[in-house]
């Protein structure tokens, strides 16, 4: 082929940091793509969890001229302050605030609530909001055990209303013609899907003393479920993350995205058993809990899925920083975020001899479009037409990659090889079944139907 495959991954390397530049949409920019439209026509949408990927989800929105935001909610104050002074720049007055969710949804003029909170609130606010009727683009992962994954997979299938996870590769071309040539056949007998994440601009998380909590902030309201703690910054916004109290660290933060496509390209549910090994490797110092270096496998009937993330490296495999890669017996079919291409397998002809190509290779390049405004006008389409069956991430899709995800936290925590019993809905180790379960505190009680 005439494409410079080495020219070709800088490309990539460089679109990816393109797209995540994305999501920080300049403001002042979205009022001149905004058009009036009618009172009787807009869809008003509230906004819990205002400091991260919340807002870019909610810029995303706006750029539908039908959508309005009435409502922000947050839990620190000078973040609401922040985002209204973000929504000015655009022409948008000032939105409602609330500090407490429940009051939000009790608002009659939210017909949408965007959820983007830290992981261990998603369960208590998406049943929460389809009991108060309205419908919900709800942030990855859509949990931070099994057990609330089960629950809010059953509260969604009980209710009429229109439910997004917010895995919006879903929606980008690329990755859709990818799955497509998965599924044409051409690679052959596909022995292992591989999904990677390797972030080399994770630093350290430096170890600081608990401290009070800041002015404005209500951190019993942040706390919510979670066991209660004093406050420390390392467990507020961004770092939440490598804390298992709220989240499940680089497996559910990069690996639903990743693992996601990596069960849709083999058609696969859960494994038969799921072992990992890793740990603390790069930083094994500072004040983070989950592993900065993992790998995990997945068994299946007649292939493995492989998970690997490590932190402070960006040298994953075939020279990508992340992806997802099938392997089959003519050829290799890898994708990421920038693109995908089929590497071909060659057909043996003698040692000491050249191979010969089984097929040809293929190189896509589509990086350019946005998945997340795709991703947002696919739900709003739903949202109007009131059909379900459109929507690109249903809560099926974000329960198949968070319950798979979760596993392999399991398997980490147990240090064993471990065993799904599909009729029990549950493993066969009952060290492992503990680790299914949500510890709810501070008077939070699971919902239940």
């Amino acid at each position: 082929m005439n494409h410079n495959r080495r020219n070709f991954l800088k490309k990539s390397s460089l679109a990816l940091a393109g797209s995540g530049a994305a999501f920080m949409f300049p403001m002042e920019l979205l009022a001149s793509m905004r058009k009036r439209v009618s009172a009787n026509d807009k869809i008003q949408v509230g906004l819990i969890g205002c400091k991260g990927m919340g807002f870019s989800d909610l810029t995303s929105m706006l750029k539908i001229s039908e959508v309005e935001v009435v409502a922000l909610c947050d839990v620190d104050k000078n973040v609401l302050e922040a985002r209204t002074a973000d929504l000015e720049k655009a022409g948008v007055k000032k939105p409602k605030w609330y500090k407490d969710y429940r009051l939000l949804l009790e608002d009659k003029d939210v017909d949408v609530v965007i959820i983007g909170t830290p992981d261990h609130w998603h369960c208590l606010m998406l049943t929460d909001a389809l009991q108060a009727g309205k419908d919900a683009y709800c942030e990855k992962p859509i949990a931070n055990s099994v057990q609330e994954a089960d629950i809010m997979l059953n509260y969604v299938g009980s209710s009429d209303r229109m439910v997004q996870i917010g895995q919006w590769q879903r929606s980008q071309p690329h990755f859709v013609d990818a799955i497509e040539y998965v599924h044409s056949g051409k690679l052959g007998n596909i022995r292992l899907a591989k999904a990677w994440a390797y972030q080399g601009w994770m630093k350290p998380v430096p170890i600081v003393a608990d401290s009070a909590v800041p002015e404005g902030v209500d951190y019993d309201m942040w706390l919510g479920p979670a066991p209660q703690r004093a406050f420390n910054a390392n467990r507020f916004h961004f770092n939440f993350r490598w804390f298992w109290d709220y989240a499940g660290g680089l497996m559910t933060d990069w690996g639903v995205h990743l693992i996601d496509y990596a069960l849709y390209g083999m058609k696969a549910g859960r494994p038969k058993s799921v072992m990992a090994l890793g740990g603390k490797f790069a930083y094994p110092d500072d004040a983070s809990e989950t592993p900065d270096t993992l790998q995990t496998v997945f068994e299946y009937d007649d292939f493995s899925i492989l998970w690997e993330h490590a932190t402070g490296i960006d040298g994953g495999n075939y020279g990508r920083d992340h992806g997802i890669s099938f392997i089959g017996n003519n050829g290799t079919l890898v994708v990421d975020r920038s693109g995908w291409e089929v590497i071909p397998e060659g057909q043996f002809n003698g040692w000491g001899k050249e191979k010969t190509p089984k097929m040809e290779a293929i190189l896509k390049d589509k990086g350019n479009a946005s998945g997340l405004d795709l991703h947002t006008i696919n739900f709003i389409e739903a949202v109007k037409s009131r059909d379900a069956s459109k929507l690109n991430a249903p809560i099926k899709v974000g329960y198949d990659a968070a319950l798979v995800s979760h596993m392999g936290n399991v398997a980490y925590k147990t240090g064993n090889r471990i065993y799904w019993d599909t009729e029990a809905n549950q493993f066969k180790e009952e060290e492992a079944n503990k680790f299914l379960k949500a510890n709810y505190q501070n008077g939070y009680k699971l919902p239940m139907l």
